[in-house]
């Protein structure tokens, strides 16, 4: 599917759902957003805005490309992340955008909330000379970058749900949520760093004179990408603390627990011993058909267990 947005030399705002019949000298400033286009409506790239064969390629494969910039004749290609969250797992999609003086052309193999909402809201504007590529970028870029935050918020609150655990779930199914969002954040460092060294190149760029005359916008939208990677690197070293506390604290249960069962089986070694010898079937044991010799062993075996009881706890060990 292909949308047109464009003004005319009589500064009129044109929208079109088609570009097969418009004469692109007749616009100022104009905008073609390729939303999960067909196999023809792809060949307008080459055939009707003639852009490199390298940048075309980029957009068809559906291999998520890293965010970057190049530079061309008479505008400059860009490649952004769109993250998406489904469940436990984020998927990346691509955002391709031709950027010159007086047009761009964004290209996206699926849906875009974020350019629908821009093309909604450029659609609605009242005055046409607030439209310009220089903006639909900026607009398009600081919508992909805010959408972000969301989703770094919702890590941070399942943080904060796995290391209070209020439910009281088993260690085992908290450190499984745990990896899975340190898997999170991890995608989300390799789409945030790339597209913060994006906008710096972008920023520091000499031959984006557009770009620079709208430089603080686009600053901005560094500076949240600044925040966002600050973010993300503080969650991970969260979940880092979170995981050592967890397993310090399982193998200091399970010192405890070897501890318990060490001193219980020492405790009942010579009981055993005990037991084990007046329970031999030697013909001749005299301490056998003593009256007393039953209860008296039985007293010996458990003054054994509460002098160990004792010595044990002295010891500090119980």
């Amino acid at each position: 599917m292909i949308s047109f947005i464009g003004i005319t030399e009589g500064n009129k705002l044109v929208h079109h759902s088609s570009i097969e019949s418009l004469n692109f000298k007749n616009f100022k400033r104009f905008w073609v957003d390729f939303n999960n286009p067909t196999n023809d409506e792809i060949k307008h790239l080459s055939e009707t805005f003639q852009f490199h064969p390298l940048a075309i390629e980029d957009c068809t494969n559906h291999v998520i490309q890293r965010p970057k910039l190049d530079y061309y004749e008479d505008h400059t290609f860009f490649i952004t992340h769109i993250v998406r969250e489904h469940g436990n797992e984020l998927f990346k999609e691509e955002l391709d955008l031709f950027v010159a003086e007086n047009f761009i052309v964004t290209f996206h193999l699926s849906h875009s909330e974020e350019v629908s909402e821009v093309l909604e809201r450029t659609i609605s504007l009242k005055s046409p000379d607030k439209f310009g590529s220089t903006h639909v970028f900026y607009e398009i870029l600081d919508k992909i970058v805010d959408n972000y935050f969301p989703i770094v918020y919702k890590i941070e609150d399942k943080l904060d749900e796995i290391d209070e655990n209020p439910y009281k779930r088993p260690m085992n199914a908290l450190l499984d949520e745990l990896f899975d969002t340190r898997s999170m954040l991890l995608n989300l460092m390799h789409t945030v760093n790339p597209m913060s060294d994006l906008l710096y190149r972008l920023l520091n760029s000499h031959r984006l004179s557009n770009i620079i005359r709208k430089k603080e916008y686009f600053s901005d939208i560094y500076d949240h990408l600044l925040k966002l990677s600050e973010m993300v690197m503080s969650n991970r070293e969260i979940t880092a603390d979170i995981r050592d506390n967890y397993l310090s604290l399982n193998s200091h249960q399970t010192n405890n627990v070897m501890k318990f069962l060490t001193i219980m089986t020492t405790m009942f070694s010579p009981m055993a011993l005990i037991s084990g010898i007046f329970g031999m079937n030697f013909k001749y044991m005299s301490i056998l058909n003593w009256k007393y010799g039953f209860p008296l062993s039985l007293v010996f075996m458990g003054a054994i267990g509460l002098a160990l009881y004792w010595w044990f706890k002295k010891k500090g060990w119980f």
